[in-house]
């Protein structure tokens, strides 16, 4: 208990330190923008965020008020360093809990060493185990969030969803409940993105990008799919880790074989090549719950208020009783989804994943 209590005092006291020294280095960007001594292409980002924030605030109907209006320039490449866990046969990540923002799927650091060192009292104790960069997070308003040098440079699309989805946890967060926050914010950003690029004279991504990302996609369902049921039988613990093994060394071939001919793919190759329970854990927080919440975007007339509302009714009810309205809704977008398809006679890219990944095991 006292090397657990140790371990909690530093981790908020890094927190802490962490946040107060990128509130202490904020800059007004009004006025970097108006100074002809900024750097021109820093100008030019930071005026992108000052479009983004307009758009954000009239259209999307999101409480900006003065987020995103300071810029801070990091001493670190990356502002965090976030630590995703599960166990060896679970897609159920490890939760930690905190006073105000309650349970949380990862924790983060600012000091990568320390997030290095938890990974491996974790994998010591037989987690899957994920480290990785953050670019930006949110302070749910507590505080003002500043523009950071991790993502100034992003391009302007790329920005625009990262805002979009930061101020969405503004406008809701429900605490306890990752997946429901981050496939909401998701929503949001992937909702308001075809808008604000046609308004900006931007090109929506290559069809072929977008397919490449739904290839992907599809193979890490259909390889959550199989764990989960593997998981849940009653082989024994060297079965099942056999079976784990083959799975994930499955996915990988079928990446490879569905990869052939793509040129830009070293992003995708690295998250495959990475991927365990935690993963694909991660990946479920942040995506499964997605197209439920853009259907009921849809429900709602597609009005920003009349789906924030609906929204805040859903985060009300009880955990277990959110979850079951927004699986319906996820099946009602998935019949959607695969009528369309049928329309236009295409094989999905899931029909290949499952074909691909059906001799895993």
């Amino acid at each position: 208990m006292a090397i657990s209590g140790c371990e909690t005092v530093h981790f908020y006291s890094q927190a802490a330190t962490g946040q107060l020294k990128i509130l202490a280095g904020r800059k007004p960007i009004d006025r970097l923008v108006a100074d002809e001594q900024t750097d021109p292409k820093l100008r030019r980002q930071l005026a992108w965020v000052q479009s983004i924030r307009a758009y954000a605030a009239g259209e999307l109907h999101l409480p900006v008020g003065t987020a995103y209006s300071d810029f801070t320039q990091l001493e670190d490449e990356y502002v965090l360093y976030n630590v995703v866990a599960a166990p060896e046969f679970s897609l159920s990540p490890k939760h930690w809990c905190y006073p105000i923002a309650g349970c949380a799927s990862y924790r983060g650091y600012f000091d990568k060493r320390d997030a290095r060192a938890q990974a491996g009292q974790l994998r010591a104790q037989g987690y899957d185990v994920y480290l990785g960069p953050v670019p930006a997070y949110s302070t749910l308003g507590w505080f003002d969030d500043p523009v950071l040098s991790s993502f100034v440079d992003w391009t302007p699309d790329r920005l625009a969803s990262l805002l979009f989805h930061e101020l969405a946890h503004r406008r809701l967060y429900i605490a306890g409940d990752t997946q429901f926050n981050e496939s909401f914010a998701t929503a949001v950003s992937r909702i308001a993105l075809p808008d604000w690029r046609r308004r900006n004279g931007i090109a929506a991504p290559k069809v072929a990008n977008v397919e490449q990302a739904r290839r992907v996609n599809s193979l890490m369902v259909s390889a959550r799919r199989q764990l989960q049921a593997l998981y849940q039988s009653d082989l024994s613990d060297d079965e099942k880790r056999a079976r784990k093994n083959n799975t994930l060394r499955r996915l990988r071939y079928c990446y490879r074989k569905a990869s052939e001919g793509w040129s830009e793919d070293e992003k995708f190759a690295r998250m495959i090549e990475k991927t365990n329970n935690a993963t694909l854990a991660l990946v479920s927080e942040y995506q499964s719950q997605v197209p439920a919440f853009v259907q009921l975007y849809k429900d709602s007339g597609r009005n920003w208020e009349a789906f924030y509302l609906a929204v805040e009714q859903l985060g009300a009810q009880p955990k277990e009783a959110r979850k079951a309205r927004l699986d319906a809704l996820n099946k009602r977008a998935q019949a959607s989804i695969e009528a369309q398809a049928s329309s236009k006679k295409v094989t999905g890219p899931s029909l290949q994943s499952e074909t691909c990944m059906s001799a895993a095991n």
